[in-house]
């Protein structure tokens, strides 16, 4: 290339007869210029040994940890530990000192990941004493990359409020118009925690992914900015960079939980807040990223997330020999897992979408996905069933995978123009479910996430027995509330049996049902005269544990009454008497 170059600038110097001297300088500055182009620089992890002299202490966590977070950790009594503290800056400029360019840090792991062009820097950082570890996790592969642009968050907002000033608040309806995605809400029981006014509020939910291209202009999320609702944003990948201007895939996710155009798509968590995090690199795939995803899931907790949606994995890589093997997925291997197990350490949720491999050699989970703090994310289709592309489990230790599942397969999400339409992958089941995750802990403020993610388990449809496909099965978000707040059994996998609550009730009574093979049942509402005041036929019981809603109660009168259930195929009866107060 510099030849070529040479050889038009000779041509065309000598027809304007231009100095030697001159062309000589010129030649030399643009070959230098197209050599240091087609120079780039390779990232490393470096690891250090200790936070020894570091000017923060554990008893004072409001220099590096924000209000929300550390009334996070003290709700669910989890104490300030020394991974906590930041990276030592005198490390990182050691580090600096030497040429490199440090591209983001973790205070979880004592690290920092770096790029240089200069071999001879990696060997003055390996000689560092307090340096354990030095480990490349890019090579550089050339793509195209638009010019990185800086957004000044404060006057951005401004600018969106402005112009929106005059706009209705689309989410203060206590009703919403689900339109096309009324199904994968639905489905989880989501319509009713709307409807009983859980809708994220309150619940700050960071979406780590690819990028969120056009958040900033589409009208679907134009509620989130009227409502500041958009805390911020930030670019793990370019430092600078503008994650409006990068990958659809982020505004997608997004549009499954803070989406709200009425009548076309409306998100499980309409009212939470959000932080937009970009950590992947949609361009290339190398382990740098989940060093990225790290550092995101630190600022999340940093700044007081509660759940963080992860539609991303980590199986193999564009250098084949940095890739990861199914044995890798044991949970306590892959850094991207280890760092998701921190975050939820921290008293975060973990969504995490379990990977569309199904089909594919692979067909496992990938890493985050095999944490066993993570809530894993399987795919169904519209009706329930498994959709062929969801990754399988187990984990490779045999722990249930994925945990959970929601509609995948014609998910509807929002496209870069605007329109409303499907798509199909675990990505969007993911985001899906983290939406409703918000909402039962906004239900359930005093719980624990650990005691969250139990009862979003032990509402699911196949509880009793999980398989590889669909895990613990599809979670009923309104008996998982009602697990936390009044109820804590479930069925017994052994045999028939039928259980009720709450006993006395006021509006909303729960069935709770296992049967031993598919089936279909009657339920009747009987008064102490014997009068059939309520009925429902016809109902599709699946094998194992089933948790029935009756939720038109409350115009009947108070009193004494008797719930009877007679199934189909084996022929079961079942009553308990029930109080109505």
């Amino acid at each position: 290339m510099c030849s070529l170059i040479l050889i038009y600038l000779l041509i065309l110097l000598k027809i304007i007869n231009m100095k030697k001297l001159f062309l000589n300088l010129l030649v030399i500055f643009i070959c230098s210029v197209v050599s240091s182009a087609q120079t780039a620089p390779t990232k490393y992890w470096i690891k250090f040994k200790d936070k020894n002299n570091s000017p923060y202490s554990i008893s004072i966590p409001a220099a590096f940890l924000s209000s929300k977070s550390i009334e996070r950790r003290i709700k669910q009594g989890i104490t300030i530990q020394e991974n906590d503290l930041p990276v030592n800056s005198w490390y990182i400029d050691s580090v600096q000192n030497t040429g490199a360019k440090v591209l983001t840090k973790s205070k979880w792991f004592n690290a920092v990941t770096i790029s240089t062009t200069d071999t001879s820097v990696i060997n003055k950082i390996m000689k560092f004493p307090f340096v354990v570890n030095v480990e490349k996790v890019t090579k550089y592969k050339k793509k195209n990359i638009e010019k990185d642009i800086d957004i000044d968050f404060s006057e951005n907002n401004a600018k969106k409020n402005e112009e929106k000033k005059d706009q209705k608040d689309l989410s203060t309806s206590q009703e919403y118009h689900y339109g096309k995605g009324k199904n994968q809400i639905e489905m989880l029981g989501g319509i009713y925690m709307h409807n009983h006014g859980y809708r994220g509020e309150g619940m700050t939910i960071a979406v780590i992914d690819g990028g969120f291209y056009k958040v900033d202009k589409l009208s679907i999320f134009d509620s989130l900015w009227i409502n500041k609702q958009i805390l911020g944003y930030k670019d793990f990948v370019s430092p600078n960079g503008n994650v409006f201007n990068e990958a659809t895939h982020g505004m997608s996710v997004l549009s499954t939980m803070g989406g709200n155009l009425p009548g076309q798509l409306v998100g499980t968590a309409p009212k939470a807040n959000y932080w937009l995090l970009r950590s992947e690199d949609t361009n290339s795939e190398f382990p740098v990223e989940e060093d990225n995803w790290v550092a995101a899931a630190e600022f999340a907790d940093s700044v007081g997330v509660d759940v963080i949606n992860s539609s991303l994995g980590y199986t193999e890589f564009d250098n084949g020999y940095l890739s990861h093997t199914y044995a890798d997925m044991n949970g306590n291997t892959c850094r991207v897992t280890i760092g998701a197990d921190l975050a939820v350490s921290k008293g975060m949720i973990v969504v995490n979408s379990a990977g569309n491999s199904g089909n594919d050699n692979w067909k496992y989970i990938g890493a985050p996905a095999d944490g066993d703090s993570v809530l894993t994310i399987g795919a169904v289709d519209p009706t329930g069933d498994y959709a062929a592309f969801s990754s399988i489990g187990p984990s490779h230790d045999g722990r249930v995978k994925p945990d959970v599942v929601a509609q995948g397969l014609n998910t509807y999400v929002v496209s870069s123009n605007g329109s409303v339409y499907t798509s199909n992958g675990t990505s969007f089941s993911s985001p899906v479910m983290a939406g409703m995750v918000a909402c039962l802990w906004q239900a359930n403020p005093n719980k624990k996430n650990t005691e969250i993610l139990d009862a979003i388990r032990k509402s699911a449809s196949q509880y009793n027995e999980p398989d590889i496909y669909l895990g613990y099965g599809i979670p009923n978000f309104p008996v998982a509330n009602k697990i936390l707040s009044e109820f804590n059994t479930c069925c017994k996998p052994s045999e028939n049996s039928f259980n009720l609550f709450p006993n006395p009730f006021t509006n909303d009574l729960i069935v709770v049902l296992n049967v031993m093979n598919n089936d279909k049942a009657n339920i009747e509402l009987i008064d102490i005269k014997g009068k059939l005041v309520f009925s429902q036929e016809n109902y599709v019981l699946h094998k194992g544990c089933n948790y029935i809603i009756l939720d038109t109660l409350n115009k009947i009168n108070k009193g004494s009454y008797i719930v009877r259930i007679r199934t189909f195929v084996n022929g079961n009866s079942f009553s308990h008497k029930v109080i109505k107060s």
